[in-house]
């Protein structure tokens, strides 16, 4: 097990109290809208969490698979689930090695749910490159797909020399290193190695090009303030809408 999935099954049942999950409803609304979701419509949710967005997605009448490398998180979502009274099919696995050719009318990779996470000897390019070709593959002809990364000018503009020097910020690969000692483990006492990579707009626009996407527009992502918007440069996350030709 990643230090991430060791890190999401303890955090699970904290996830939903974070305020950046505040605006799920408007966010589920901003999703049918821009996606233009119609019911029995299949959605893939890549890194869906505790399935905030998949349930809801659900609910409004959509064919729904989420996959999460988290069983904890996991957990959470086949709750709320049944609390809304709607079948979701979950799947426990790490969403780089997820693929279902031709399955899909939308995938949504939302709030760093499985991209710019990386764990032991992941390469931040190489993982990524899988992760975007397996959801090229298992959309269909047509099909339209949303994702949220970090924003690595928020990064560049955040961190010193001194932070590069101290191992704190990769500069070769724009990821933040970070050590999480309270929260992985039942007793707290297992150390993780924590690895975020934030990126620049022209460089997911190439790599979903490279991965047969068409990108249709870069916005500011931040979770709690989507919309069809310029990126700022202190801007958290942003947000890619791209097709598969």
């Amino acid at each position: 097990m990643n230090d991430w999935a060791k890190f999401f099954d303890t955090f699970a049942r904290q996830y939903d109290g974070e305020i950046f999950t505040k605006n799920t409803e408007v966010e589920l609304r901003f999703l049918v809208e821009q996606l233009k979701l119609k019911p029995e419509q299949r959605v893939l949710d890549v890194g869906c969490g505790t399935g905030r967005h998949a349930v809801g997605l659900a609910v409004a009448g959509l064919e729904v698979t989420g996959v999460d490398i988290s069983s904890g998180m996991l957990t959470v979502a086949r709750e709320r689930a049944e609390s809304a009274g709607v079948s979701v099919e979950f799947v426990h696995s790490n969403a780089a090695d997820f693929v279902r050719p031709d399955a899909f009318d939308v995938v949504v990779c939302l709030c760093e749910g499985a991209m710019c996470l990386y764990a032991g000897e992941d390469d931040p390019l190489d993982r990524d490159m899988k992760l975007l070709s397996n959801i090229h593959a298992s959309l269909r002809a047509g099909g339209r797909f949303l994702l949220n990364v970090l924003n690595a000018c928020r990064a560049i503009r955040r961190f010193t020399d001194e932070d590069v020097a101290s191992g704190q910020f990769d500069m070769v690969n724009l990821t933040e290193v970070s050590e999480a000692p309270a929260l992985l483990g039942e007793d707290g006492s297992e150390m993780g190695t924590m690895r975020e990579r934030g990126y620049t707009a022209p460089e997911i626009r190439r790599m979903l090009s490279w991965t047969g996407f068409e990108v249709k527009g870069v916005y500011g992502g931040t979770a709690g303030n989507w919309g069809l918007r310029p990126a700022k440069l202190d801007e958290y996350e942003l947000m890619i809408f791209a097709n598969k030709p």
